[in-house]
Order: C-alpha cells, then structure tokens, then sequence
C-alpha cells in the first residue's frame, strides 16, 4: 500500500518535488529501524539520578523516568560528558585558554596612624635639684634643637661649678712650676671637672661665661636636645627633679608610622619596600605616598590578620597619630604564574574544579589547585597545564550533566559486577498509595470530614 501511495505521490506532485518527497520517505525508513534497535540500558529518576528502574517507571510526582542509553563517543574520566554542538552555542559557552602571566595586586586595608617609635625622644635630668622656670610648659609645643627647656637649682651643680672654678685657679698658680708633672696635673684636673659639667649637659655657653666671670650660677637653664612636638610632660615648676624622671617626651612628626591590618590571603603579596598610597577624610583628594617598611612576625588572634608598618612623609604635618586612614599597598609583582579567568573555578566544597575542552562539545572536569587571585584571574598551582582550554561560563550547568554522567557510569560498574544497581520498589509505592488512602478515610469517618457526608438509609 505504501508503494501505491509513493506512485500515486509522484504522478501527482510536479517534477521539482518528486526527489524530496523520496528523499524523505527513505530517510523516515532510515530511521525506524535504528531507533527499534538503541534500546535503553536502564531508566533513571529525573529527580534523583541514585533512583533507577529496569523498566519504564514513573516517580512520586507521576513523572516519567529518562531511559539512560550507552554512550560510547564519551571517552575520558568520570564524569565527562558531550553536549551537541548546537546546544553548546544556546547555552553560551564560553572558553578561554590557561596563560602564563605577570600578576599584581592592589591591598585594600584601613589602617592607624601613630608616631614614628625611632623619633620618639625623652629628656631627663642627670642630676638632682628643683625646677624653677618652665620655658616649655604646654604638650603639643614646638621645640627646637638648642631651645632652653627650663631652669634648675641644684646644690650638686653648684658645687660642680666650684671645683671647676677652684681647678682653674689652681692650674694659674701651678702653671709657674718648674716641674712639668705638676702643670700636667693640674691641666688634667681641669679637664676632668670641665667634663663633668659638659656631662651634666650644661651647655658651652655657660661654662665659658663661668670661667670668665668666676661667677658661680644658681640657677642653670636646660636646652632641649631634640627637635620636634612635646606630646608628654612631667615637670611642673617647683618640682623636685630625680634623674629618673621623664621631664619632656618629643616627638618629630616630619615622618609617621602607619600600621595596616592585612589578611592571610593577601599577604603573600606583600614586600618590604612595596609602595603605598593613603588618604585621610581631614584632607579629601590629597594623595600621601609611602612604603612598606615592617611586616611583623606574627599574627593577631582576634582579627586573624597580621600587622604592617608603612613609613609616610608628614611635611606640612596633616598626618596625625591616632587618625584612621585609608591604605593601599601596591604589591610585588609576580612574574610567569600559570593563571585562568576567576569565573572558570567552580567550587564544590574544598576543591575547585575547572572544564577542559577536549573536543567538539566534549567536556571534561579536572581537579585543580588554586593559588592567589588577582585582577580577575586566579592562580592555578597544579592540575592545569599551560594552553588548555578550560569553560568559563555555563559551566554549573556542565557541571550538573557531569555529576549525572559519572553517577551514572558508577551504576554501569555496578551492574558489570554483578551488584543490584539502586532501584525504586513500586509495588511498595502504591501498597504505602493504598495504607494512605485507607487511613484518610478511616479518619474521614471518625471525624466527619469526609467528601460524601449524607446520612447512608437501610
């Protein structure tokens, strides 16, 4: 009958047609007997791939199981998988290729400005005695190297300056000697007396105008030896003054100290002598340039991040201890890193995995080790090599046909080895249907809920 309808079809149809409708007809008989011949392996639940049947089936939600067919132009690793070319393109699959290149990072942290710890300066007495006049009575004064700080009575320097004073009158008469050790030993008495005044401290000055004058002073006028801030005071006037006693504390604020709290992860990065960038919110659009100057041995236990010191010039003194700025660390840069696009790393747990491709349409997930990440591209220590092709995007949806691929591959080993592969009871799904129904409606009639609730008559 079939051949009569093909006749009829070609005397019909006009000569143009004729080819095509033939055409079509051997490629339908073509067909039929390939798909009666690809018979499925087994059928496996579409919500859950562990769930299979021998037999066509149908799950919880009356859904159709997906009959799993043999696959042998998938070749490579578990999970593996070909998607047609077509699917591939509607998907959006996108790939790059794993490159060597230069890596660099910019550290983005907050971070506290403090004093510079080696320009801190501390002024004390060498001698006992009381405070008379305060020339530098305020914290946060500017002082000068050889600006008079304050003015001290001591009888310890008083009597100093006597036997300074005694010495040199001894060494004029002792000068006429004829005996040369005894010249000699009255020069060195003055020098031995003229240093213990110079180590008091007491100033050139004053010792030259003692010995011209003979005039012993009260009261001696102490210079600062430092330049900078006075951020500490513990003199008062009228203060009794013990050498232990810190008098001034001077800061010089030319440079501060900037300490950065960086993480873990970024501190790979970080060098000593790295270049930094800061700024504050006193001086919005103002650009304070540094560098790394310390990164510290150890690591703070509340905040799990580890403590860097940066060193910035403070010349018109905007920088102030104790403000909040904030810092970014220009970090090293790092030469020949094996690297892929961030967006091809799929996590799944504690690995990372990425997609290579094999082939046309042909995917197969590999294992790597990941390293540091910057710019968009993250480190690859192992797993990868250079110039492999690996998917960087609509790979979680390869990602799941991989998953599904390889469970069902572990099913096929399964059943090779002679173990019953996981299989759903439905004998026992519709016994539970029946126990559910007969309970509902047991309790329908207890309760009087029911759908049919007029009163049965004999």
């Amino acid at each position: 009958m079939c051949t009569c309808l093909l006749a009829a079809a070609a005397v019909i149809a006009p000569a143009g047609l004729v080819g095509v409708a033939t055409v079509t007809s051997t490629a339908v008989a073509g067909e039929n007997p390939q798909q009666e011949e690809k018979k499925p392996l087994f059928y496996r639940s579409p919500m859950n791939p562990a769930v299979t049947s021998p037999v066509p089936a149908k799950d919880e939600m009356g859904m159709d199981y997906i009959p799993v067919y043999a696959d042998d132009d998938t070749t490579g690793p578990p999970g593996t998988v070909k998607i047609d070319p077509v699917m591939v393109q509607k998907i959006g699959v996108r790939t790059a290729m794993a490159m060597k290149r230069s890596m660099s990072r910019e550290v983005r942290t907050p971070a506290r400005i403090a004093f510079n710890e080696a320009s801190l300066s501390m002024v004390h007495s060498k001698f006992s005695g009381w405070a008379e006049e305060l020339f530098v009575s305020k914290t946060g004064q500017q002082v000068k190297k050889g600006e008079p700080l304050f003015s001290i009575y001591s009888p310890e320097l008083v009597s100093t300056q006597e036997e300074y004073l005694l010495a040199l009158a001894n060494a004029r008469i002792l000068a006429r000697s004829s005996l040369a050790e005894i010249r000699e030993g009255a020069k060195r008495l003055v020098e031995a007396t003229r240093s213990r005044l110079e180590f008091f401290d007491i100033p050139d000055s004053v010792i030259n105008t003692l010995e011209k004058t003979g005039r012993i002073e009260r009261d001696i006028t102490i210079i600062s030896p430092y330049q900078g801030t006075v951020i500490r005071m513990g003199i008062r006037a009228g203060h009794y003054l013990t050498p232990k006693d810190e008098l001034y504390r001077i800061a010089d604020l030319s440079t501060v100290w900037v300490y950065a709290d960086v993480y873990e992860d970024d501190l790979p990065w970080i060098r000593t002598g790295d270049k930094a960038t800061m700024t504050v919110t006193t001086q919005p659009g103002t650009v304070f340039s540094g560098t790394v100057d310390y990164i510290y041995p150890y690591e703070e236990g509340e905040t799990r991040t580890v403590k860097v010191r940066l060193v910035f010039r403070n010349r018109d003194f905007g920088l102030r201890p104790g403000m909040f700025a904030g810092v970014t660390i220009h970090a090293s840069r790092r030469d020949n890193v094996l690297a892929v696009p961030s967006e091809a790393i799929v996590r799944s747990g504690t690995e990372a995995l990425v997609f290579i491709r094999r082939g046309e349409g042909l995917f197969e997930p590999r294992k790597v080790v990941t390293g540091l990440v910057a710019d968009g591209y993250t480190e690859i220590v192992s797993g990868l090599k250079e110039h492999e092709t690996v998917v960087t995007s609509a790979q979680f949806l390869i990602d799941s046909e991989s998953k599904l691929k390889e469970a069902t591959a572990k099913m096929l080993e399964r059943s090779a080895a002679g173990k019953p592969a996981l299989k759903m009871d439905m004998n026992k799904d519709a016994k539970d249907a029946n126990n559910a129904k007969d309970g509902k409606a047991m309790k329908d009639m207890k309760t009087g809920t029911g759908t049919d609730r007029t009163p049965t008559t004999r």
